[in-house]
This record gives structure tokens, sequence and C-alpha cells, in this order.
């Protein structure tokens, strides 16, 4: 349902700026809120998955989604859109964490794992699609409040299956005795909302970066993360982002290539669409046809890739998902007026979606696989975090750059945003390549397992020693 909300909103998008009259340089916001709260609010709700189970922060992700998901569809103005589109991403804050650690904590490394995640992913270009087929159809023939209001209906019957279905673990997880760092969650959030939010509103404050609200937004937001990263290394006992967690072999790398590699998701599905809907002429309803591959493609990849995983390097793949970023970047980037749909746009979602599924599927499995149980959580919040904040943090850059080549025109101030993808995209492959080895993802002991074996072969030397 976040896919729904995320690629189908880009498609209703053009709509929503025509009828709520809201300004070229305003059309990053809407997409830009729900992206940031969610990215924002992840680790907090990851480390409540851990202290009090993921069950209940699951169920409360999904009823909060919902209830602003009918109310966002009464918009009259742009800031009531913008506001409601923030709370809105309160909801996938909450379950998409929580949802990883019911997975994580379930299923042992191996194929099983590896088919169970792929499953998962590959719920997310079924909802990427009809999140777009709705807003399309929405878009052309309903008032823009359904598209959002089928979407609350949808989360009403997931939310009463997930209730009656999902496994309560509140029990297990109140054993573990995990402690939350308030103040670690209160500086990493107020320090990533404000400085997105002065990075997003540069492009269209009064003055841009020379206004002053800008400036002192940023500074201040930054100095809130630095003093963020003191207090987690340094002060709290039980911090929200363990410092340990960056000693795994190869994960810094990888951190840093999937923040690029997802910023560029988010550009493609909102530029793509302006482009798409601006410039080739292509209705709500053509432009959900167009993104048909990127659904076929990702179901494919989700299902395959289960059987796969565990007989492929998961360095080979992550170079293949970065190549395919690189392809549509270019293409969109050069697509002239009336481009053919079969010599740009088609290839362009072919490997869109290789660039994205892929990516995800083997982050996913390194991320939950690397860390124990009662971290499931974390590996929820981090796989989350990086997505949301890649589209939140590239995507206000984005806006950027499109409003400072406005002067050229419409088609090539879209194209310089395609050019800015591309050097997103490049710089995850060169990462992706450079720096990143990831094994075959095969059946092996738990993190878990492997402490407890290490700590009874520490006993054992003990024992020998003193005897």
């Amino acid at each position: 349902m976040a896919e729904y909300f995320v690629s189908g909103f880009n498609v209703i998008l053009p709509t929503l700026l025509v009828k709520l009259d809201i300004p070229q340089s305003g059309a990053v916001w809407p997409s830009a809120a729900f992206a940031l709260v969610t990215a924002a609010f992840l680790l907090p709700f990851g480390r409540l998955s851990d202290k009090y189970g993921a069950y209940p922060i699951f169920i409360f992700g999904l009823v909060w989604f919902c209830v602003w998901s009918v109310i966002v569809g009464f918009s009259i103005n742009e800031l009531m859109l913008d506001f409601c589109r923030a709370l809105q991403g309160l909801g996938p804050s909450a379950f998409l964490p929580s949802g990883v650690a019911l997975m994580g904590n379930m299923y042992r490394p191996g194929p099983r794992k590896n088919l169970v995640f792929s499953l998962y992913g590959g719920s997310a270009p079924l909802g990427f699609f009809f999140g777009i087929f709705m807003a399309g159809l929405t878009g052309q023939f309903l008032r823009f409040g359904w598209y959002f209001w089928i979407g609350a209906i949808l989360l009403f019957t997931t939310t009463v299956s997930a209730i009656l279905t999902v496994p309560n673990d509140s029990q297990e997880h109140k054993k573990m005795r995990v402690e939350m760092d308030w103040l670690g969650a209160a500086l990493i959030v107020s320090g990533l909302v404000l400085v997105v939010f002065a990075l997003t509103d540069s492009a269209g404050a009064p003055n841009q970066w020379r206004t002053p609200y800008i400036y002192v937004l940023l500074v201040v937001g930054s100095l809130l993360l630095g003093l963020a990263v003191y207090i987690e290394g340094f002060v709290a006992k039980n911090p929200l982002l363990p410092f340990d967690l960056f000693c795994i072999p190869y994960i810094n790398p990888l951190f840093i290539a999937l923040f690029f590699s997802y910023g560029c998701l988010g550009i493609f599905l909102l530029f793509g669409t302006l482009y798409m809907q601006d410039i080739l002429g292509a209705s709500p309803l053509q432009v959900s046809a167009w993104y048909s591959p990127m659904c076929v493609g990702g179901i494919l990849i989700s299902v395959l890739g289960g059987y796969f995983l565990h007989l492929v390097p998961g360095t080979v793949l992550v170079v293949i998902a970065g190549l395919g970023w690189i392809v549509p970047s270019v293409l969109f980037a050069i697509a002239p007026v009336g481009a053919n749909y079969w010599a740009y746009v088609f290839p362009s979602m072919v490997c869109a979606t290789i660039g994205i599924d892929i990516t995800f599927n083997v982050a996913n499995i390194f991320i939950t696989t690397n860390l124990s149980s009662k971290r499931q959580g974390l590996a929820g919040a981090l796989i989350n975090s990086l997505l949301y904040l890649g589209i939140a943090f590239l995507l206000a850059f984005a806006g950027f750059v499109q409003t400072e080549t406005a002067n050229l025109g419409l088609k090539r101030s879209y194209q310089s945003v395609f050019w800015y993808q591309l050097a997103c995209a490049a710089t995850a492959l060169a990462i992706m390549a450079g720096f990143v080895r990831l094994r075959k993802a095969e059946s092996e002991l738990t993190v878990d397992e492997k402490e407890a074996l290490a700590a009874q072969s520490t006993l054992v030397l003990f024992r020998a020693k003193t005897s």
C-alpha cells in the first residue's frame, strides 16, 4: 500500500496541480512530504517494534495510514494536501519496519527466506501498478479524491486481514527488554525534518537559497544531526542506531549506494510522469499503461529471484541493477517531443524495474540476515529509511535543478533533471562495482545462533584452561 500512494500519486499529481491551483515550483512538495515523514520516523518505529513487538506497531501503522488516506481525499488547497500527505507518511514509517521484522524473525537464512522476501518484493510492483492504474483512471474520469479513498478501502481490508492472521509477537519481545532511545529519536527526527524541509522548500522560496529561513533551518537541522551522531556514538546506553552496525563488512558503501539508487526511483517516478504528460502528451490513463512493464518485470524479478539469489553472488546482482538505472536516465534526457514509446519509454521502464527490484531484494536479505532477532525492527527501519531518505533528499535537489533551469523551457528543465539522475545513478554504480562485495544468499546459521555458538566455544575454552 505504500507503493500505491508513492507511484500512483505521481500520476495524479498533474491533475492536483491544476485542481488545487498549485504552482510548478510546488510540485515536489506533495511527494517529498510523504517521503520525508516516512524516512524521519522509521528508526524510532523500528526500535518500538523491537521493544514492544512488531505486531502492535504494524497494526497501528495500517490504521493510521487508512485514516489519513480518507482525509487527504478532501484536500481543498496546497497547504491541506501537503499537511495530509506528511501525516500519511507516519503510517508506512510504522508498518514497513515492523513488517520486515515479522518476516525476518520467522524465517532462517536460506532459499526459503530468499523466496519469502522476493515475494514481499513482488508485492511492491503490484501496489506500484495498481496505484498508477487507479491514479490514471480517477485523474481522467473521476474526482481526484477517489484515488485516495480507494486506497483507504484497500487499507481497511488489509488491516482487518492483518488483525486476524498476523502472529502477535508482543510477549516474546517483552522478554528481550529492549530500551527506547528517546533523545536520539528526537534529535534524528528533528534534524532530518529541518534539513530536508530546507532543501525541498529552497526551490520555491522567495529568494531561494538566499531566503533567511532556508539557511537557518538547514544550519539548525545539520547541528541537530551532528549532535545526534555524538549522542548515539558516545552517550546513549541503547542507541537508536548502534555504531557496531557499521562494522558489518561492506555495509557502509552499500548504504551509500542504496541511498543514490533509491533516490533515482523517486526522481524517475515524479519527473518521468511529468515528462510523459507535459512533453509527450500522454493522458493519465496512457501513462498508467506505459508504466505496466515495471509491474510485470518487478513481479518476474521478485518471484524468480527467490530461486536464484542463492546461486549468484550479490555483487553481480547489484552491479546489474546499477546499470539498470543508467538507461532510463539517458533515454529520458534525450527523448524528443513525440518520442516513440518503444524506442524510449519501454526500454526505460524495463531497465528501471531491473534497477529497483533487484537492489531491493538483495539489500533486504543481506541486512536482515546480518542482524540478530532483537534487531529485526532496526533492519526493517534501515532498509526503508534508505529508500525514503534517498527519495526525499535527491528529489529536493531535483526540484532545485528544475527550478534553476526553468528559463530554458519546460522540456529542457525536465531533461536537466534526468542528467542529474544520471549522475546519481553513475555514483551508485561506481560504489557498487568498486566497494561492495556480497556473497550468495545461501543457507547458514542465524546471527543469534552464531553468537550462541561463539559463547559456548568461549565457555569451553575457559573451563579447559581453569581445569
